[in-house]
C-alpha cells in the first residue's frame, strides 16, 4: 500500500551545520518522533492469553502475559555494535546508561548485554557471526542492519517467527506504520513465514531530486528545467556565460559521480536513466508484471549515449568514475558546481556552507526532468533500515513489545505539552534554562548526546510519513507546534520545507528496488562477475572508449553468464511474497 499525500498537508541527531556527522546523525533523531496513541496500546494481550510463538512452537507459559510493568523484572539480552561516534556521559556505557534505567524504572525490563563491540570495519557482524557459529549464547532480541548478515541470522535456525507475535503484541500505532507499506516484510519473510520485524525508516529519506543555483538562474534569467533538453540548455549557459565570472574548464554544471554505483543516495545519475524508463542497479517491475533487471532495459542504452555526450561536453566531471557521492558534494559547496542531485534534506548539509564560500549563493530544490517521451523516474527509499529478531528460547517475547509499543505510541511523535514533546531523556538529548525553555543542543550541560542510540532499537521508533507530513505542514506555512515541526524548522537547512513538497509533488515517478529477498543460488556464484562486467561498461560507454552498441553485447552475455537464470530466481521469489 503506498503511502498517499493527505490533502498536501503533507528525516540520530538535529542538524548542524558545524558538524556533519551529527547532521546525518540528525536524520536519526529529528525524525525519530511520530503518532500518539496512549501508553496502553492494542497489543496488550487479554486476561489469560498466553503469548505465541514460544521455543519449539510450544504453547508459552501462563505467566508470560503482556503487562506494561513486569514485577518482578523479567530480563531481555541483547549484543550491541556500538557507533563509533556515539558518546557517553556521567560515567555510563552502552550497558548501563539511562536508556537501561529507564526501561527497568518504567516496565520492569532488564536489558542485559552479552558482549558489545566498537563498530568499525563490521567488527559487529564479525563478533556476531562468530558467537553463531561457536555455539555462544545469542541474544534474546538483536537489531540488524547489515542485510547479508539478517539474512544468515535468519538462516540459522536460532530466531523464530515473529509474525503471529507481532499480530497479537504489537499497538495499533506500530501496526499502522507498518502498513504504510505493504512491501516492508518482504525481506524476512520464508515460505510464507514473518522471521523478523522491519525496522522503520523515514519515508523518501534518499529519494531525490535536484539541487540548482538559484541565484546563477536569476542571473541568467533562466527558468528551472523540467525536461532534460531544458537541462542541458542550462548547463550550456552554466558553463559558458557563467554568473560568478568562472571559466569554463572551472564549472561543473552538473555535479555527479559513479565509484560507488550508479544508484545511491546523493550525486549519482540513475535518475537520468529513469527519463528513459528505467532505474540501474536495482529490480523494477515490468510491463508484464515481473520483475526485470535495471541496467539491462533498453533504456540504459540511451541514457548511456547521453551521459557520453555530457562528457564530452563537459558538463559532468572527468573524474566522475572516480568519484563517490561525498566527493560530489565538494565542487558544490565549494561554489563551483551549478546542480546536484540529492535528497530533500541537503538544503542543512552540505549545501548551507556553499555561502561560507561564495557570497549571495542560493540553492532551490526542482523535480527530476522528463525525457523524450515524458516519463521520469527516481531511485524510490524503502521504508526500512534493518530488521528484529527474536530469539527461539528467549523466555518473555511479549515484554519486548512492552517496551516498544509505548515507544511507538507515546515517543514516536508527542503531541505539544505531552510527556516527551521536548525529547526522550532531560540532560541528554535535551535540556531546560532557568526560565524552564529548551536549551540550545550545544548548550547543553555537560554535553549533548544522542542518548536514543542507548535504545533496543536503534532510534527508538520512527513512523515513515510522520517527518514528511511535519516538513509539508512547514511548506504550507504553518507555524511549528510539535516536536517534530519544530526540530525541522530550527535544525534542519530553510529549503528543507519546500524540498519535501517538491519530493511528494512527484511522488509517482519514485521507483523503489523490488526484490528484498535473499541472494538467490545464482547471485552467490555470478553476480560479482556480473557487475564488473556491468561496470566497466557502462563506465567505457560514457568516456567514449566503447560506442553504445556495447550495450547490447553486454546484455547478451550478462544474460547467458547467470543473469537469466537470477531472474527467474528473483521471479519465483517475488510471486512468493507478492500480495
Amino acid at each position: 500500500m503506498k503511502w498517499k499525500q493527505p490533502n498536501l498537508m503533507k528525516g540520530g541527531t538535529p542538524v548542524s551545520t558545524k558538524n556533519r556527522k551529527r547532521w546525518i546523525a540528525g536524520l536519526a533523531l529529528a525524525a525519530a518522533f511520530a503518532a500518539v496513541v496512549g501508553c496502553s496500546g492494542s497489543g496488550k494481550s487479554g486476561e489469560g492469553e498466553t503469548a505465541a510463538g514460544a521455543a519449539g512452537g510450544e504453547p508459552a507459559k501462563a505467566d508470560n502475559e503482556y503487562k506494561e510493568k513486569y514485577d518482578p523484572p523479567v530480563t531481555i539480552s541483547t549484543v550491541w555494535g556500538v557507533d563509533p561516534a556515539l558518546t557517553f556521559k556521567n560515567n555510563e556505557t552502552i550497558e548501563n546508561n539511562v536508556a537501561t534505567r529507564w526501561a527497568l524504572d518504567k516496565f520492569g525490563i532488564e536489558i542485559k548485554s552479552l558482549w558489545s563491540v566498537t563498530d568499525t570495519n563490521g567488527a559487529f557482524a564479525t563478533k556476531l557471526r562468530l558467537a553463531m557459529s561457536s555455539g555462544q549464547e545469542m541474544p534474546d532480541i538483536v537489531t540488524i542492519g547489515d542485510a547479508l548478515l539478517a539474512q544468515d541470522l535468519i538462516d540459522s535456525g536460532i530466531f523464530q517467527e515473529v509474525g503471529p507475535l507481532f499480530d497479537k503484541y504489537a499497538s495499533e500505532t506500530w501496526k499502522q506504520a507498518m502498513a504504510l507499506d505493504e512491501n516492508v516484510w518482504n525481506p524476512y519473510t520464508r515460505d510464507g513465514k514473518r522471521m523478523g520485524i522491519p525496522v522503520l525508516d523515514y519515508a523518501y529519506n534518499h529519494d531525490y531530486l535536484l539541487w540548482i543555483r538559484q541565484d546563477w538562474l536569476d542571473e541568467l534569467k533562466l527558468e528551472a528545467p523540467k525536461t532534460i533538453e531544458e537541462l542541458e540548455a542550462v548547463m550550456e549557459a552554466f558553463k559558458t556565460r557563467n554568473p560568478d565570472g568562472l571559466k569554463p574548464g572551472e564549472v561543473i554544471p552538473l555535479s555527479i559521480g559513479f565509484k560507488s554505483s550508479m544508484n545511491t543516495w546523493m550525486g549519482d545519475p540513475s535518475w537520468i536513466f529513469g527519463a528513459y524508463g528505467t532505474i540501474p542497479q536495482q529490480w523494477n517491475v515490468g510491463a508484464d508484471g515481473k520483475l526485470e533487471y535495471g541496467s539491462i532495459h533498453p533504456g540504459m542504452k540511451q541514457g548511456l549515449q547521453k551521459l557520453n555526450e555530457w562528457y564530452d561536453k563537459g558538463y559532468i566531471p572527468k573524474e566522475a568514475a572516480l568519484w563517490d557521492e561525498n566527493k560530489t558534494s565538494e565542487p558544490a559547496v565549494a561554489g563551483k558546481a551549478g546542480i546536484i542531485p540529492g535528497p530533500y534534506w541537503m538544503s542543512g548539509w552540505p549545501l548551507l556552507d556553499t555561502a561560507k564560500n561564495v557570497e549571495g549563493a542560493v540553492w532551490k530544490p526542482y523535480p527530476i526532468p522528463s525525457g523524450p517521451d515524458g516519463k521520469a523516474g527516481r531511485h524510490g527509499t524503502h521504508f526500512t533500515n534493518g530488521v528484529i529478531l527474536i530469539n527461539k528460547n528467549m523466555k518473555h517475547p511479549e515484554a519486548f513489545f512492552t517496551y516498544q509499543n509505548y515507544l511507538f505510541d507515546n515517543f514516536a511523535n508527542p503531541e505539544k505539552g505531552s510527556e516527551y514533546d521536548l525529547g526522550l531523556f532531560k540532560g541528554y538529548d535535551y535540556d531546560l534554562d532557568e526560565n524552564g525553555k529548551p536549551l540550545h543542543l550545544d548548550n547543553i550541560p555537560g554535553g549533548y548526546v544522542n542518548s536514543i542510540r542507548y535504545l533496543l532499537v536503534r532510534d527508538g521508533a520512527r513512523i515513515p510519513d510522520a517527518q514528511m507530513k511535519a516538513l509539508l505542514n512547514l511548506a504550507e506555512g504553518k507555524e511549528p507546534e510539535t516536536r517534530l515541526e519544530k526540530e525541522v524548522k530550527n535544525n534542519y537547512g530553510p529549503e528543507t520545507p519546500a524540498a519535501a513538497k517538491v519530493l511528494l509533488e512527484q511522488e509517482d515517478i519514485s521507483m523503489k528496488d523490488m526484490f528484498t529477498g535473499p541472494a538467490t543460488k545464482t547471485m552467490k556464484t555470478k553476480m560479482d562477475y556480473l557487475n564488473k562486467i556491468e561496470s566497466q561498461t557502462f563506465n567505457e560507454i560514457i568516456y567514449g572508449e566503447q560506442p553504445p552498441e556495447a550495450f547490447d553485447k553486454f546484455v547478451e552475455t550478462w544474460k547467458a553468464s547467470g543473469g537469466e537464470q537470477i531472474t527467474n530466481e528473483v521471479n519465483e521469489w517475488y510471486d512468493s511474497v507478492k500480495k
